[in-house]
C-alpha cells in the first residue's frame, strides 16, 4: 500500500505503543513485543491482530523467519510528528502556536539561543519564498 509522504491517520494509543516499540527496538516478533510491556502483559492475541491492522495500514511490514513473521516499522517517528504537534496545539492552545512556544518559556524548556535559531530558520524560509 503506497501513502503520501506525511498522511498517515492518526494512531490508537494501543498502534501508537507498537510503534514506539519498533521504532526503539527493531524487528521483533510479535511474542517479543509482548514481552517489553510492563505487567499486566496483553495478551499475544491482542499484540498479534493490532500488528496486523499496522500492517494493513501500511504503517508496518514483516519478514518470514522459519513459521514465523518479524515485524519492522515502515512509518517513521518524523512521518506523525507535525500532525501530532498541530493536535497538540489546536487541542491545548486554542490554535496559537505562540502560545505553545510560550508555555515552552515559561516551563525553562526552550532557550533564548532555541528561539534566536527557531527566528532565523523563520527569516531564512521567508527570504527563500520571496526570492521565488
Amino acid at each position: 500500500m503506497t501513502r503520501p509522504k506525511n498522511k498517515y491517520p492518526r494512531l490508537t494509543e494501543r498502534e501508537s505503543e507498537i510503534m514506539k516499540r519498533l521504532w526503539e527496538h527493531g524487528p521483533l516478533f510479535v511474542r517479543e513485543l509482548v514481552a517489553l510491556y510492563p505487567d499486566p502483559r496483553p495478551h499475544v492475541n491482542t499484540v498479534s491482530t493490532t500488528v496486523r491492522i499496522l500492517e494493513d495500514k501500511g504503517y508496518v511490514s514483516h519478514e518470514a523467519v522459519g513459521a514465523s513473521f518479524r515485524y519492522y516499522a515502515v512509518a517513521q517517528p518524523e512521518d506523525f510528528a507535525g500532525r501530532s504537534l498541530s493536535e497538540v496545539i489546536r487541542n491545548y492552545f486554542r490554535g496559537s502556536a505562540s502560545a505553545a512556544v510560550s508555555a515552552l518559556v515559561d516551563e525553562e524548556r526552550i532557550t533564548v539561543d532555541e528561539l534566536r535559531e527557531i527566528i532565523d530558520m523563520v527569516e531564512r524560509r521567508k527570504n527563500e519564498e520571496e526570492a521565488l
